[in-house]
């Protein structure tokens, strides 16, 4: 497969016309996409009371093809009936994540219990909307409430993931997590223990008013496609984009905006340097420029010793490393890191931006903490035009995680949800996502719910993965189509509840960006008779156990709350105003259309949420470089330009020129190294198993002595390792040994 010489352009032309007639037309797939919905896709965020395609800073047309993708796929027909006869258990199994998506829209509750198939072949079944619910009611009841976990996605509205977990917790437990876990909960605990806040520090805005922007350890021309505008309207000003990632991606280099015609017909030119470290080198090069600029006399020693804590131990951190060990363990050369350093010295105002290249690592938070020392090193944390900027994933992850979804609530959340409701919650610790998962593995958890996402495909260790879950004696999806989950993801009985999309529901919801800006949606008409609003669902399931429990064991927390009522996003806005700091303004929104910034995140002055108000600083010991040894490379799983998380949408990976998907990315150098050859088959071996007749594909722009292959499919390798203070997995520098196979 060719690659192309740059994102976006005339092929993301020509896709949306094919998403376009995929959808029922061009004019039907153009209203659809202007509604008043936040966008379905990335945390960047779009949409909302302006229309779709627009962004908080009112610039329209903001569109990508993920949006677009997402769009399309909830605009499908409906399965047919005839699916679930013809393709049981075994056979969706054999189907890649596409073709699950590409199956139709769920739209009737099904169930399989395996302990009915007595032997056969195991099929999913149609059942009524009451025998389902009956069902999870059922066990609920049976089970002690720690004995059950309650996962979230980020596709869900602020209001059915605030009235979840409020039901999971009067239920009585706090296994209540969200798929930050996997992703950025490294960024939200490493921002939290500098600035006191745990998202980004800066506005939409302020992108427009910075002179450099880091982008370390991600692809947004393939993930967050919008924000390559912003990259681009930055160096036409003049300003500087300074890339670190250890595979020189096409869209980094170069983009073509479609909406921009200058850039659509020439291109834009968008990385003013490229930096390739090895996997796992991050951390050393972060302290590598720091140490650079302070030798330099770059960094402002006023605004250190006025607003951060910790700055004496971090200088003399930096004096006692050497810089041989410094390049040794990034992989960046002397003359590298001073253009580096020399970039940012010059900058007037410099943005840091970063994905899961840095979180999903078993020192993810120290990546972050490394980040932000060089950003406060120069007072670029604090004022306006400059901030650290996690680019989020889902498109209300954030959101999911403000209004408590998380094992432990805050102290004043905690509070207030007791006092207005009237309730007494747990106190039980809460398990994260990872700890749930072993724990139903060693048959401690029976009970799983995920409202939307795909618990299977999101976990390190796949093997494992389907085995924990396979252990549960129930677990429940609420799910727009199917995924692999659905069929490597199954208890002992297994449930699907078909649910609307977000601009079908038929109250407004609320979205959260990553930009901490929360948006309305407006809802709208259902495509398919049969899915349920996310939220009268999950109202009408508290309501059914809560009667169940109290007939069984008399007064009981769930039956404390009127159900009912909170059936109406309205009424559960009103709560979280009441319940959540910053989300006062949420309780009128419907009625004033007035979208809004939450408070006490965005740090234009020098003055943080911390106790004092000053920001902390954090000295780190840098980790030995992994790897080494003959055969082996330091692998990272990563996504495809034709990918929205574990969503599938196109098998070849366009930007890369790469020909499916069971692939493992090498630089001609490792071919030579390992004698292998382009496109050979081989072995994969990893810390948690193995892939075999996987295709070796001579890459360039990887740099040598790293490899690279698509998430979820390399999940099979990736072991358990975690980060030990924010719990998320190391999907990144991931040591694997390479070997030639004969083909299969």
């Amino acid at each position: 497969m060719r690659r192309v010489r740059t994102g976006g352009g005339w092929p993301a032309v020509a896709y949306t016309l094919k998403k376009a007639r995929e959808a029922g037309g061009l004019w039907k797939f153009w209203k659809a996409m202007r509604s008043r919905n936040a966008c379905k896709t990335c945390a960047l965020g779009m949409g909302g009371q302006r229309g779709g395609m627009v962004n908080e800073a009112g610039s329209f047309p903001e569109v990508c093809k993920k949006s677009m993708q997402a769009m399309a796929a909830d605009m499908q027909g409906a399965i047919p009936a005839a699916f679930w006869q013809r393709f049981g258990i075994a056979e969706m199994r054999a189907m890649t994540p596409k073709q699950l998506e590409a199956a139709g829209r769920l739209t009737t509750p099904l169930v399989v219990d395996q302990r009915d198939a007595q032997g056969r072949p195991a099929h999913y079944r149609p059942i009524t909307w009451d025998e389902a619910l009956e069902r999870i009611v059922n066990r609920l009841a049976e089970l002690s409430p720690d004995q059950s976990f309650w996962y979230f996605s980020g596709r869900s509205s602020n209001e059915a993931g605030f009235l979840l977990q409020l039901v999971a917790r009067l239920y009585g437990t706090n296994n209540v997590n969200n798929c930050s876990y996997y992703c950025h909960q490294a960024s939200g605990v490493g921002l939290a223990s500098v600035t006191g806040s745990g998202t980004a520090t800066l506005v939409l805005e302020d992108l427009d008013q910075c002179d450099l922007v880091f982008v370390i350890g991600g692809n947004p021309a393939s993930n967050h496609p919008r924000l390559m505008r912003t990259l681009m309207d930055l160096r036409r000003r003049g300003g500087q984009v300074i890339v670190i990632n250890p595979i020189r991606e096409t869209g980094l280099v170069n983009f073509s905006v479609p909406s921009d015609v200058r850039s659509l017909l020439f291109g834009s030119e968008i990385a003013s340097l490229y930096v390739q470290p090895h996997i796992g080198g991050d951390l050393a090069l972060l302290t590598a420029v720091a140490k650079r600029l302070v030798e330099q006399g770059a960094h402002d020693e006023a605004f250190l010793s006025a607003n951060t804590n910790g700055w004496e131990e971090l200088k003399a951190s930096y004096e006692r490393v050497g810089w041989d060990e410094l390049v040794a363990k990034s992989g960046v050369d002397r003359p590298t890191i001073d253009r580096i350093a020399e970039g940012y010295a010059r900058s007037r105002g410099a943005v840091f931006s970063w994905t899961m290249g840095i979180t999903h690592h078993a020192h993810g938070v120290q990546n972050v903490q490394a980040i932000a020392n060089l950003a406060l090193l120069r007072a670029m944390v604090g004022r306006p035009g400059a901030g650290l900027m996690p680019i989020r994933g889902h498109s209300n992850v954030q959101g999911i995680g403000t209004v408590g979804v998380t094992p432990q609530l805050k102290d004043a959340v905690f509070q207030r949800l007791q006092t207005h409701f009237g309730v007494t919650l747990p106190t039980t610790a809460g398990r994260d996502t990872l700890a749930c998962m072993e724990d139903a593995a060693a048959g401690k958890l029976r009970f799983g719910l995920c409202l939307g996402g795909n618990l299977y495909g999101s976990n390190p260790d796949a093997t494992f993965a389907a085995k924990a879950l396979g252990a549960l004696d129930q677990l429940v999806y609420l799910s727009t189509t199917l995924n692999t989950g659905h069929a490597w993801g199954v208890a002992r009985e297994t449930l699907i509840l078909p649910v609307l999309a977000r601009d079908e529901e038929p109250e407004p919801t609320t979205q959260e960006s990553m930009f901490n800006y929360v948006r309305l949606s407006d809802g709208g008409p259902r495509r398919h008779d049969g899915p349920r609003s996310e939220v009268r669902l999950i109202a009408e399931l508290a309501d059914r156990l809560a009667q169940r429990l109290s007939a069984k064991q008399g007064p009981c927390q769930l039956g404390a709350i009127d159900w009912r009522t909170l059936r109406h996003t309205g009424n559960l806005r009103q709560a979280i105003a009441q319940v959540i700091p910053g989300m006062e303004a949420l309780g009128a929104i419907d009625k004033t259309k007035q979208e809004f910034q939450i408070e006490g995140r965005t740090f234009h002055t020098a003055r943080f949420a911390t106790p004092d108000g000053r920001a902390k600083l954090f000295a780190h010991h840098l980790p030995p470089l992994a790897g080494g040894a003959p055969q082996e490379m330091r692998l990272m799983t990563l996504r495809s330009e034709g990918q929205f998380n574990t969503v599938v949408y196109e098998e070849d990976d366009l930007y890369r020129g790469v020909e499916g998907r069971r692939v493992i990315l090498l630089h001609p150098e490792d071919l030579a190294r390992l004698g292998l050859s382009d496109e050979q088959q081989v072995c994969v071996s990893g810390p948690a198993g193995r892939m075999e007749h996987v295709r070796a594909v001579a890459f360039p722009a990887i740099r040598a002595g790293n490899a690279a292959m698509y998430y979820p499919e390399a999940n099979v390798l990736v072991g358990r390792t975690v980060d030990p203070q924010s719990k998320t997995p190391a999907f990144k520098c991931v040591l694997v040994r390479v070997e030639a196979q004969a083909p299969a």
